[in-house]
């Protein structure tokens, strides 16, 4: 591995990311978007036939937006003598500082929105081109592996036994205020589960291997890394690293047509955000128009319309469009593994690594060695894709 020649050559890009990684700890978007008072909502949005509008509540902000905001933008960046690192770094102060800006105006309605379509886009007109073609397939097909009868102390036993094949340690949490099955805290090496969720046998695969064979190897490669904006996140990162994590669905055999369309409802569901819908509006639509069952139309919905309009899950469909494209061109897949990090910055890595400042994945996800996907029908859509 390339070694640095001399360490003052490049303190000047230590000093800044160490200052940028004592600041970025407080904001993690995730710690601050899931309502504390889902399920009563929930009922109470189901007793009224679906016209009322949920109240959800947050948690605390533990920051001072304003301070956090100068001492990002005080990052003295001109001492980076290379280009490209600058521009990194000059990116990445922008990302979190628009993250601030989300956190800070959570429950504010259309200020939260403005401040999520900064940080996270909206879906093209090609995007929802891609959504409505993937929801002509027919996911029909009856299969045991999708019945949910598995609780979420079955889920934790099952996660242990999948994580034996990696040699990294995470605590495991279970949460009545999450609007997902699951998901991973980086910052705190986290697998937290909805503690009321019943799940099928094909969502247990498909989570072991998207939270942990994607979300947390990229968890503890970023952290093996010298540099800590690997562990904290490049701009952009949601796109490739969702991408990733489907893919690695994928490989392992356990995506299916009715996920993929559940990906593909989510990009619906995030454009309606910017027609205006209110929840109700949205909720109608996936239940009333396109027939999904209550509880699914309702946790889409809810995904989407938290914080006041948050549009961060149209990524995941364009991330495995993206993804896949890659991979199947033959794109280096490692050197996305390395940490938090976003595919338009490849370059960038493979720079900081051959200067030794970074280091290749010291973990990799298994599921990309072979692909043991013998779905026909998600090779053509995936490959369909525009």
């Amino acid at each position: 591995m390339p070694q640095i020649t001399s360490t003052d050559e490049y303190q000047d890009v230590f000093d800044i990311d160490a200052n940028l990684n004592r600041l970025v700890k407080k904001i993690e978007l995730l710690n601050y978007i899931n309502p504390l008072n889902i399920e009563r909502e929930k009922r109470q949005f189901f007793s009224t036939k679906y016209v009322y509008e949920p109240v959800f509540k947050y948690p605390k902000i533990k920051f001072n937006g304003y301070k956090l905001h100068r001492l990002f933008f005080s990052q003295r960046l001109e001492r980076i003598e290379d280009k490209s690192i600058r521009q990194l770094y000059e990116d990445v102060i922008y990302e979190y500082s628009g993250l601030i800006e989300c956190i800070e105006t959570i429950n504010q309605g259309r200020k939260f929105y403005y401040n999520s379509l900064k940080s996270f886009g909206t879906p093209t007109e090609k995007d929802i081109d891609n959504a409505k073609f993937i929801l002509r397939f027919d996911d029909s097909d009856f299969d045991e592996e999708m019945l949910p009868i598995y609780s979420a102390t079955d889920a934790i036993e099952y996660f242990k036994a999948y994580s034996k094949r990696y040699n990294f340690d995470y605590n495991i949490r279970l949460s009545t205020n999450l609007s997902a099955a699951a998901m991973v805290l980086n910052n705190t090496q986290t697998l937290v589960l909805r503690k009321n969720h019943k799940f099928s046998m094909n969502q247990l695969k498909v989570l072991t291997n998207h939270e942990i064979g994607v979300h947390m190897v990229t968890t503890f490669n970023g952290l093996a890394q010298p540099l800590k904006v690997f562990s904290n996140g490049f701009p952009n990162n949601v796109e490739t690293q969702e991408g990733l994590a489907v893919y690695s669905e994928y490989m392992s055999g356990c995506l299916t047509i009715k996920r993929l369309k559940e990906l593909a409802y989510r990009v619906i569901a995030v454009d309606t955000l910017n027609k205006g819908y209110n929840f109700a509006d949205t909720f109608d639509l996936l239940y009333s128009q396109y027939k999904l069952n209550r509880d699914t139309a309702y946790a889409i919905t809810l995904r989407v319309h938290r914080g006041g309009g948050f549009t961060k899950d149209h990524q995941y469909l364009t991330g495995i469009n993206q993804i896949y494209k890659y991979a199947k061109s033959g794109g280096d897949l490692d050197v996305l593994l390395t940490g938090k990090v976003t595919l338009d910055y490849a370059d960038t890595i493979k720079k900081l690594q051959n200067r030794g400042l970074a280091i290749p994945s010291k973990h990799y996800t298994d599921a990309y060695l072979t692909n043991d996907n013998s779905n026909k029908n998600l090779d053509f859509i995936l490959k369909s894709l525009k």
